[in-house]
């Protein structure tokens, strides 16, 4: 079995990127994210891309920075598909750490969907820890394009930044 490998790094979300990051989920979907890169212009959140050579992303996700005070919430987190269980994910959060921590917060937050057990496994191996449950809700479009309301339990995790 071949081995490659590939450099990888991390930098702010661009508008332009948008384009490259289907992969990501809906239409309506891509219009939130590029709301949140409107956010990061102003400095609420930073949007975060994970990329290849080739500089298209592989892997997107937010930092809001108002949601709760003192913490820095991550959203919206995503790897390409083909692209999962290769460190891509913890390469993205542990940049969002340093983000959030080069703020001078000392807490990372996110929330997992209770019928996710992969991610929530990849959040604990991380060091989060789950400390709540609470309902969730944001419209989702689907293949056909009509969009309905997606309803879920959410568990919300936290870790404290060195």
């Amino acid at each position: 079995m071949a081995e490659v490998v590939v450099s990888l790094s991390v930098r702010d979300l661009t508008e332009v990127d948008l384009k490259w990051c289907s992969w990501s989920g809906s239409d309506l979907h891509l219009t939130s994210v590029a709301r949140e890169v409107e956010r990061a212009r102003r400095g609420a959140v930073d949007y975060l891309a994970v990329c290849p050579p080739s500089d298209m992303p592989v892997a997107i996700g937010g930092v809001d920075y108002q949601v709760s005070p003192g913490a820095g919430i991550l959203f919206q987190l995503a790897v390409h598909p083909a692209l999962q269980s290769c460190g891509i994910g913890t390469l993205l959060i542990n940049a969002a750490e340093q983000r959030i921590f080069a703020r001078g917060l000392q807490r990372a937050e996110l929330s997992v969907e209770e019928g996710n057990p992969r991610a929530r496994a990849l959040y604990e191996r991380l060091g989060y820890v789950g400390y709540d449950r609470k309902p969730e809700a944001w419209d989702a479009e689907g293949p056909d394009g009509v969009v309905t309301r997606y309803e879920t339990i959410c568990i919300v995790m936290r870790k404290s930044l060195p």
